[in-house]
């Protein structure tokens, strides 16, 4: 469309250009040779009209009329026209073969162009068609002379009617070639689009395995297709981390249920249960029933993490809130608690969530070290103008190199064979790091310093020290 509207932009121009300059040429042609002739007939001062009509004669049939000359005439007083093409004022014998309606047009149109007209004009003329014509007045002496000349613009019409034609059959194989070009130019680049709305269409379907190809060529369409891929890849692992969450928090539900279910029918198939088996029971279900509280718990808050509105943060004196938070923590279990000097100033948090996370990662220590002699510490340190982190330190196990990334994934342990009694549902960490990631932080994992243990950082933004 753009090169069909920009070549009849073009044609227009040099359509309209070419014929106004053959009528400007045409224009400068008759009025030199209106020119010579006045200066002709000037040349005749003191002569009479009748001497005046029969010079200006003379001098127009020295130069006869052809259909590429140009046309002479003179307008005497009351004398016929002098001209060198004299059937075009009606002055000639009417040729047999034509009409009386053709012979009264004629003479109409004679008589029309013997009027003067001062100037350029544009006359149909009979048998020669629109003519251009040039007059002008000439005193010669008392006498008034009308000099006259004129060209056809035919030749116009034909320059005119070869760039028409020009440009038809120019435009024509362009136009082809144009689409040829853009047909193949877009099927080149829309097939890796078509490629790209095959693999979606599987996608669509649930087949999250098909990938787009990726071109050699640094391009727009590579930037798309390896975008593609790249959101197909985040997909596939987000679907498979559904997929065990999924399994790992029905696994995690089914055994607590498995066992209030066991217990109820042990219960139920003793037609007189004693008061103390009664008891044992209701024990034993409670203690399921809160397990599946907790990890009920712990899935909403996972899920609202991803909420904004998750965290009510304000101004926390750290120097008041961990020393707080750890003497309650230190009388949860028989270990070794210790607690290094804490930096003085206030962190921008949530004291729920962080209490929480703190809480999750000491409980995570106290879990893998032993009653006699397990030692957990922590450590509060500023690390940069705005951010304090949280070291968590214990003596135990460690944590295996492969597995410190892995340890904050949902429902992940790094010690199968440990029971869920013992070890949680491996909750606890993931929350840890949904809590960190909220605040803008982050958490990682290592091994202890001075003991071979596990080493866990908290490191959050918004401390402002005092």
């Amino acid at each position: 469309g753009v090169l069909v509207a920009s070549a009849a932009v073009i044609f227009i121009v040099v359509y309209h250009d070419s014929g106004n300059q053959l009528r400007s040429q045409i224009e400068r042609d008759i009025a030199s040779d209106t020119a010579q002739l006045a200066q002709a007939l000037r040349s005749l001062h003191g002569s009479t009209e009748a001497q005046i009509a029969d010079a200006s004669t003379r001098y127009v049939d020295a130069q006869p009329y052809t259909a590429s000359s140009t046309l002479l005439f003179a307008l005497v007083g009351d004398h016929a026209t002098a001209s060198n093409h004299p059937e075009v004022f009606g002055s000639s014998a009417p040729e047999p073969s034509e009409s009386g309606s053709v012979r009264t047009r004629e003479a109409d149109a004679g008589r029309h162009l013997a009027v003067p007209r001062i100037g350029y004009s544009t006359v149909a003329v009979p048998d020669v068609g629109e003519m251009r014509i040039h007059e002008r007045p000439v005193a010669v002496g008392p006498v008034q002379v009308i000099a006259g000349a004129g060209e056809p613009l035919a030749t116009v019409t034909r320059a005119q009617r070869g760039v028409a034609r020009s440009f038809i059959l120019a435009g024509a194989i362009t136009l082809v070639l144009a689409l040829i070009l853009s047909y193949l130019a877009g099927a080149r680049v829309s097939a890796p689009l078509r490629r790209m709305a095959g693999v979606a269409t599987r996608v669509d379907a649930g087949d999250l395995e098909p990938r787009m190809e990726i071109s050699p060529r640094r391009d727009e369409v590579r930037v798309l297709a390896e975008a593609f891929n790249h959101m197909l890849d985040r997909l596939s692992a987000a679907f498979e981390a559904q997929r065990e969450f999924v399994a790992d928090a029905s696994h995690e539900l089914r055994t607590p249920l498995t066992v209030i279910r066991g217990q109820l029918e042990v219960l139920a198939a003793e037609q007189r249960p004693s008061g103390d088996e009664v008891r044992r029971v209701e024990r034993m279900v409670g203690a399921e029933i809160a397990r599946i509280n907790r990890l009920v718990d712990d899935l909403l808050l996972l899920a609202q993490a991803e909420q904004t509105n998750f965290l009510r943060v304000q101004e926390i004196d750290l120097a008041e809130f961990v020393p707080e938070l750890w003497d309650g923590l230190s009388l949860t279990a028989r270990r070794r608690f210790e607690l290094s000097p804490v930096p003085a100033g206030e962190l921008w948090a949530d004291p729920d969530r962080l209490a929480q996370a703190l809480r999750n990662l000491a409980r995570n220590a106290v879990e893998h070290t032993r009653n006699d002699g397990g030692l957990v510490r922590m450590e509060v340190q500023r690390v940069a103008m705005d951010q304090v982190r949280f070291t968590v330190i214990d003596n135990g196990p460690g944590i295996p190199a492969g597995e410190r990334e892995r340890v904050f994934e949902r429902f992940h342990r790094t010690d199968r064979g440990r029971s869920r009694a013992a070890g949680g549902a491996g909750l606890g960490l993931a929350i840890v790091r949904a809590i960190a990631e909220a605040h803008g932080g982050y958490v990682r994992a290592g091994n202890g310093d001075r003991v071979n243990g596990a080493r866990v950082e908290l490191v959050l933004p918004g401390f402002r020290a005092r």
